[in-house]
């Protein structure tokens, strides 16, 4: 069972653990700024610049094992053997070991390089999910451990929106200066810095007040399901099934954002430095998103719900707003999404808080997106696109809750297969990539048209098989999550 340290958040604790969620953020969609830097200075395909995204998310499936292998060898969870406090440590180490390839990578003019340094930079992630996510449970009370989650996922989001504008700035400067190039030499200052505040949160880490000691799993817990005594996560169609949807859902996530720059020049004739914004505005989207369906996480009054439900994804808007004014982005461009973020709200309203109707719902609505933007040029292709982050926010929670129910105590063994599948954001965007160099950026998005066509039929499947087995859906609850 989990321990609670005390009957209240201990927010000394939390608030330095968020930090390591707000770095996954930032580096996933600052990828998305590299992905076109690196493709013309290294004058590489769209396939191949999709190889940034390959090594990164293919990193945590690769440390998944290694995680899972060492476990086994040492006949001990790794965690529950080191402390979840030097846990963190060693993951932003071996984070920070991946920044700091950067440099004699940028010096070298080496693709090959650079990709390693993100593929370690992923390596130590992989260690810090497997940590960070019980441990921001195990700060405070149990009962309101999903909320702190839903906002550790926040702090996530706002990562993911600050991100690229932060390494565009970095890179080429402000919105008003004139350069419009950068050199492989631009790039190693900004990873340079962030190795830096990898090792800083390490040493605060290390005299914080976090708890080392692990939860612990009963071994005698039964499954679920009367009658069922299944030896392993993967005899459950539900987890199977799920492991499928979790790596077409990252990928399709990823892709969307990672094609974008690509589309956005080769086919709009924006320049590299003036896509920043639009990709922090897929990004945020993902938060508008999850701070809508977070609403559900609190334990406030229906009515308050309701408002809440409409004030949420517009706070959140307004900090996507509030960044891009202070980095000196024009946002005449951005304003008509507020028309858009409304269809996602009612999306939410409609899917009346059921994970499998939400899925199947907004999957429908992430096809339809990509059809509009395909079918369509100019901006409203770029919102069509963009809107994907809205279609995107909520389904990681959604997937992971249906696809681990009913697994009893293999539930822990079912999480850690799920986790190995985010190598789909890499995968997937390389095969879109692929099929960009075949054909062309925008015929390419069909790639995510499958993806969600795959979800959509995830949720109707899960369905039948969840109740199947007794399960009611009205006992899942989705509460947004990361």
């Amino acid at each position: 069972m989990s321990t609670n340290y005390s009957k209240q958040t201990n927010w000394g604790q939390f608030v330095p653990l968020v930090t390591v969620f707000f770095f996954w953020g930032f580096v996933a969609a600052s990828n998305d700024i590299l992905i076109p830097v690196f493709k013309k200075a290294f004058n590489l395909t769209q396939g191949q610049s999709q190889l940034v995204s390959v090594a990164f998310y293919v990193a945590y499936t690769v440390g998944s094992l290694i995680y899972m292998f060492i476990s086994k060898a040492i006949k001990q969870d790794v965690v529950n053997r080191i402390g979840y406090k030097n846990g963190l440590i060693v993951g932003l180490l071996i984070s920070a070991s991946g920044t700091l390839l950067f440099y004699p990578a940028a010096n070298m003019g080496s693709f090959p390089l650079m990709i390693s340094g993100l593929f370690i930079l992923g390596l130590g992630f992989s260690l810090q999910q497997i940590v960070a996510n019980p441990l921001a449970i195990e700060v405070g009370p149990t009962e309101t451990g999903s909320q702190r989650l839903t906002m550790a996922g926040g702090i996530n989001n706002l990562g993911t929106t600050i991100g690229p504008l932060i390494v565009a700035f970095a890179i080429f400067g402000s919105a008003t200066a004139s350069n419009t190039e950068a050199s492989i030499e631009s790039v190693k200052i900004p990873y340079m810095v962030l190795g830096g505040a990898f090792i800083l949160v390490a040493i605060l880490l290390k005299f914080s007040s976090l708890p080392q000691i692990t939860p612990t799993i009963a071994e005698d817990t039964q499954d679920f399901v009367t009658g069922e005594h299944r030896d392993s996560a993967l005899k459950y169609p539900q987890l199977v099934l799920g492991m499928i949807a979790i790596f077409v859902y990252v990928g399709v996530e990823v892709s969307t954002a990672s094609n974008l720059p690509a589309y956005m020049e080769n086919s709009l004739g924006f320049s590299t430095k003036d896509i920043a914004p639009y990709v922090s505005l897929y990004w945020a989207s993902l938060m508008i998103g999850r701070w809508t369906g977070a609403v559900e996480a609190f334990d406030i009054t229906a009515g308050a719900k309701k408002i809440l439900r409409f004030i949420a994804p517009y706070l959140a808007f307004g900090v996507f707003l509030l960044v891009n004014a202070i980095a000196q982005h024009d946002l005449s461009h951005f304003y008509i999404y507020g028309l858009v973020i409304l269809v996602m709200i009612a999306c939410d309203i409609a899917s009346k808080g059921n994970p499998a109707r939400m899925l199947l719902i907004f999957s429908v609505m992430g096809i339809l997106a990509l059809v509009i933007g395909m079918m369509t040029t100019g901006m409203l292709s770029v919102y069509a696109f963009t809107s994907v982050g809205l279609f995107c926010s909520t389904l990681w929670p959604c997937i992971f809750a249906l696809a681990i129910n009913g697994l009893g105590k293999h539930t822990n063994q079912g999480s850690g297969f799920l986790i190995m599948m985010i190598m789909g954001g890499g995968i997937v965007s390389w095969l879109q990539g692929m099929l960009a160099d075949y054909t062309n950026i925008h015929i390419s998005y069909v790639v995510g048209v499958i993806c969600f066509a795959y979800l959509a039929f995830y949720a109707v499947t899960v369905t039948k098989i969840l109740k199947n087995q007794g399960i009611s859906l009205d006992q899942i609850k989705n509460e947004g999550g990361n």
